[in-house]
């Protein structure tokens, strides 16, 4: 790697680095990621992600090695839809493959040979019998046996685990108060341990590609959805039907995280390519996201601790001539008068409105979207918000002075005007020499 590129990708990462630090994580992978040849890397990156001061709880499934361990004692596979039936032979299968690929887990996680990034990490990881369970009993005439539900999960324990700073791991198998063994999804475990701990983030690592869902259609730039709309989509038959099983199951535990207060639930592809740290230490990241919280992308009046995040918003349309310098101390007298768009922290958009109540009139100005954030609507809800402010101020027209965008403001309402046009002491005001283009737009 370049080492401009290297610097300039790890000072972007800082404030991921930052706002994950000492947070909760719970991260769910399926057994067939255990069965990858990259999986050594996932490992290392979960190992990295410790590292980082993040507080981790793993959830692993098993699937596959339950299909190897029947095909081995030539059992055939039972489901009911896609929930497995569980019968005493099949239990054999299922210990016999949880024992096996949580000593794998727990093995790869121990490493600490210096030539491999899991060098130092010293790595220390827990588990217990946190999970208490109950019978899905009989479902649509068939009896699962013991194939089971989450019915209570020792958050106690697992808090004080992490506490200890070591990680959690969980395996999709639970116990009831009368000793029996139950079968259970690693989606639900999962689910069921986010909501408990209150965790920052639930991610779910999915053997398909979320972004070839018909989902993703819905979900705009980046994959992320409000936790509200993603419940509308997926209340949708069509998009139901075009998800696997599997998949919908754990698009169900995702909803009903995000419903029980976990604020963000991630869900990542099998792209080997490091998709679980694209995901968590990049602004966009990869797949899909649904939050709970109001501030992830958010518009609202700036404050003085937006100013930096407006100068570095505005700072390249001032050098091209797009827009006219401000310097800090102005932009810190007028911050009252800004609005900001804040996505994850960073600010992405900006706008002014400057009254003139003497003309009932009102200025749209420094109008400034992020780069990777154009096209999509943003400079239009800022004008929208600006215009629903002018009317309850009382102002009837608003007007706007550009020499490079004119086409947008006229095909948001805007018509061309002249000096004349402008209040009065905008007029005076007025730089002839970057002869800018009066719009202005009756409300």
């Amino acid at each position: 790697m370049n080492p401009d590129d290297f610097v300039a990708a790890l000072r972007s990462a800082a404030p991921y680095v930052h706002a994950h630090n000492d947070r909760v994580f719970v991260v769910a992978f399926g057994g067939e990621s255990a069965l990858r040849p990259d999986f050594e890397r996932f490992i290392y990156d979960l190992a990295l992600l410790h590292s980082l001061g993040v507080k981790l709880v793993l959830v692993h499934g098993v699937r596959p090695q339950i299909e190897a361990q029947l095909a081995a004692r030539q059992l055939a596979p039972q489901f009911a839809g896609d929930l497995r039936i569980t019968d005493a032979a099949t239990m054999e299968c299922v210990k016999a493959a949880i024992g096996t690929l949580r000593m794998d887990i727990e093995a790869r996680l121990s490493t600490g040979l210096a030539s491999t990034p899991m060098g130092g990490a010293r790595l220390k990881v827990a588990g217990g019998n946190w999970v208490t369970a109950r019978p899905v009993g009989v479902r649509h005439g068939v009896d699962h046996l013991l194939t089971g539900e989450v019915r209570r999960i020792d958050i106690q324990s697992i808090g004080e685990v992490l506490a200890q700073g070591r990680i959690a791991l969980l395996s999709p198998i639970g116990y009831s108060p009368t000793g029996e063994i139950f079968n259970l999804r690693a989606g639900d475990v999962a689910q069921a341990v986010a909501t408990g701990l209150k965790a920052d983030k639930l991610v779910f690592m999915l053997n398909s590609d979320p972004d070839r869902w018909q989902l993703a259609d819905d979900t705009g730039d980046a994959g992320q959805l409000p936790l509200g709309e993603a419940e509308r989509l997926l209340a949708s038959e069509g998009i139901r039907a075009s998800l696997s099983g599997e998949d919908r199951a754990l698009l169900d535990a995702a909803l009903a995280a995000g419903r029980g207060g976990v604020e963000r639930v991630h869900l990542i592809g099998s792209d080997p390519n490091g998709a679980l740290l694209r995901e968590l230490y990049t602004r966009d990241g990869c797949g899909l996201m649904f939050y709970a919280d109001q501030n992830y992308e958010a518009v609202h009046e700036a404050s003085i601790e937006d100013v930096g995040g407006i100068l570095a918003l505005i700072k390249p349309l001032e050098d091209a001539g797009v827009l006219v310098p401000r310097s800090r101390e102005q932009l810190e007298l007028e911050i009252s008068l800004f609005d900001v768009m804040v996505r994850d922290g960073t600010v992405i958009a900006c706008s002014a409105l400057i009254p003139f109540p003497e003309s009932a009139m009102a200025e749209f100005s420094c109008v400034a979207v992020h780069p990777d954030y154009r096209r999509e609507g943003r400079a239009e809800a800022l004008l929208k918000r600006a215009e629903e402010s002018a009317r309850q101020m009382g102002v009837r027209r608003l007007f706007a002075l550009t020499t490079h965008t004119p086409h947008w403001f006229i095909e948001h309402g805007f018509v061309p005007g002249t000096l004349d046009d402008l209040p009065p002491q905008k007029q005076r005001l007025y730089n002839f020499q970057r002869k800018s283009m009066v719009l202005i737009k009756p409300l």
